[in-house]
């Protein structure tokens, strides 16, 4: 991940719940153009080759949502 996307991450953990709504309308708003289409595949390095192995031995971590689901949940449908 790069850095300048470690500090946006570390900024709405901070923030209130108001405040990183308001972030989130933002980011709604200003890519609103963009899909699930526009992310870029790569192939998995070696640290996400070990998380992907441990999500496949732990029975709890199983759960996962279509990208429409995900869309819908994160109010971008």
């Amino acid at each position: 991940m790069s850095a300048i996307k470690e500090r946006i991450l570390g900024a709405v953990t901070i923030m209130n719940d108001e405040d990183a709504s308001t972030v989130w309308d933002f980011i709604v708003n200003e890519f609103k153009e963009h899909s699930w289409d526009d992310v870029q595949e790569v192939t998995p390095d070696q640290w996400d080759l070990k998380m992907l192995d441990e999500i496949a031995a732990d029975p709890e971590c199983h759960e996962f949502v279509s990208s429409e689901d995900a869309m819908r949940e994160l109010g971008l449908l």
